[in-house]
């Protein structure tokens, strides 16, 4: 696990390239879906939105939704998509050096897919985010279970090789969340470090703000 800071900046102009992260997004959007009402009366929060590829899976669903991430390279990238695309909805925060301080708003929906194991401290960002949620409000995060560091060929800003599901709940329900439940929202198929191909699995984590 690395301290190091990912160059996501540099990734970003060639980030949607990669079919299977494409692949990817689509089925966590399908499982967030498919275990959460969603309606075009809510305002959504998209935490690590990168270039968008969840966020604009709901841009045409909700009445607003907001993508944040740490990298201006990447937002840069999901701005272009919402000019070209002429989208009024879809609003954009940068959280300079992963400052959640940023965050404000009284959201109905949070969503975040593959952004936890780049955080050191989850619990904290779990508490952030029951504050920013409406009463009621839902909370869905997508992440890996246990990869044993094999899931990116660089950990780089990887404080996490993956996540027991079952602690990670007991987490959401220390930051005020209920009817915590978990479900596996996709399975990935990438080469490994010495050849050969593993199965790594994403679960779905989602809690009500009571």
């Amino acid at each position: 696990m690395s301290d190091k800071i990912r160059d996501f900046d540099s990734e970003a102009k060639f980030w949607d390239e990669n079919p299977g992260r494409v692949k990817m997004a689509r089925s966590v959007a399908d499982s967030i879906k498919a275990n959460t009402l969603i309606t075009d009366q809510l305002n959504v929060l998209d935490f690590g939105c990168g270039t968008g590829l969840l966020t604009l899976q709901f841009q045409p669903l909700v009445k607003t939704i907001t993508g944040a991430d740490s990298s201006q390279g990447m937002l840069d990238i999901l701005a272009s998509k919402i000019e070209n695309l002429g989208f009024d909805n879809v609003g954009i925060v940068y959280m300079e050096n992963g400052d959640t301080g940023r965050l404000t708003g009284n959201y109905d929906l949070i969503i975040s897919s593959m952004t936890f194991h780049h955080v050191k401290d989850t619990a904290p960002l779990l508490r952030k985010f029951n504050e920013i949620l409406k009463p009621g409000g839902t909370l869905c995060v997508a992440d890996l279970d246990p990869d044993d560091g094999l899931f990116h060929s660089d950990n780089t800003g990887v404080y996490h090789y993956g996540f027991e599901r079952e602690k990670l709940k007991v987490e959401f329900t220390g930051a005020g969340f209920s009817n915590v439940k978990d479900v596996t929202a996709a399975e990935v198929i990438k080469p490994v470090p010495g050849g050969g191909e593993r199965s790594f699995s994403l679960f779905l984590i989602t809690g009500t703000k009571g």
